[in-house]
């Protein structure tokens, strides 16, 4: 038996995570349950696929998560459930929820769920609540017995829906990449420029670094910062390069909100370009 991992943009403020937990517990009540978070922006399927990302290898192998950031609810869209190179399930819509895993750690196959019949015994007047209907059902009895993965019907992993994950890349003297994610209770930028990408580079911790982030074709930030190892290499209220906890490039101010200080957000429209000083 697995343990359970549930993410979506439902929040706490009603009965739809207890209702989740609930089903599963129906399934099977041995099951051990954690939630990874529950505020994803709503309908923000990048950021949902990013942290199943942040999160996946830390868990054992073969731990079922089941993501519900599901804006088609209701639609033709399909139900999946991957398997990954790394030994480990999510349980989603097919709606590219599976873009950083795939990306990053590698697909081995891919299951559909068949609506209809893989459901919660009853459900079937039931159409906005496939978290609750399906995906925890499901991940539950996933959860429970590895080979129920086995039961469901195979599909093409070519046929699955991927969204545009881009690359950082060096253009002359600068790295050119894009901001991700935010740490959001602090307001930090996390991009997708490697420790390795810097110091191809040669840039290193204590240098001073030019930062310009773009909206597009707009403007937002340009600065020079220091490349530091954390927040107390600045002062308080001083903004900092550093190397976040998935061992990329992050932009902060120490002990503010960067992102709501200079009105900063997230995903492929947004640019950053980082070049050393002299």
């Amino acid at each position: 038996m697995s343990t359970l991992v549930f993410q979506s943009d439902f929040g706490l403020g009603d009965g739809a995570v207890s209702a989740m937990h609930g089903v599963s517990f129906m399934v099977n009540p041995d099951l051990t349950i954690d939630d990874l978070t529950h505020e994803i922006e709503p309908y923000n399927i990048f950021e949902a696929s990013y942290r199943i990302l942040q999160t996946i290898k830390y868990w054992p192998k073969g731990t079922v998560f089941v993501s519900v950031v599901d804006p088609g609810v209701g639609s033709a869209r399909k139900s999946i459930v991957v398997k990954t190179k790394s030994g480990h399930y999510l349980v989603t819509p097919d709606n590219g929820t599976i873009s950083h895993i795939a990306k990053y750690i590698g697909l081995e196959s891919a299951k559909i769920i068949d609506e209809v019949k893989d459901r919660l015994p009853f459900s079937e007047n039931s159409h906005t609540f496939h978290g609750r209907d399906v995906y925890a059902y499901n991940g539950a009895k996933l959860a429970s017995n590895p080979l129920y993965y086995d039961s469901l019907m195979e599909t093409d992993l070519d046929s699955l829906v991927y969204n545009e994950i881009k690359d950082a890349k060096i253009n002359g003297d600068v790295i050119e990449g894009t901001i991700d994610i935010l740490d959001i209770r602090f307001g930090s930028l996390w991009t997708n420029i490697s420790l390795d990408l810097l110091k191809k580079m040669d840039i290193k911790q204590g240098d001073t670094i030019k930062v310009t982030i773009f909206n597009k074709t707009i403007k937002k930030y340009e600065n020079q910062m220091t490349f530091g190892h954390s927040f107390a290499d600045v002062g308080l209220g001083e903004t900092i390069a550093y190397i976040n906890s998935l061992i990329n490039l992050g932009i902060a101010i120490n002990q503010a909100s960067f992102s709501d200080t200079y009105q900063i957000a997230t995903g492929n429209d947004w640019t950053i370009f980082i070049r050393k000083e002299y």
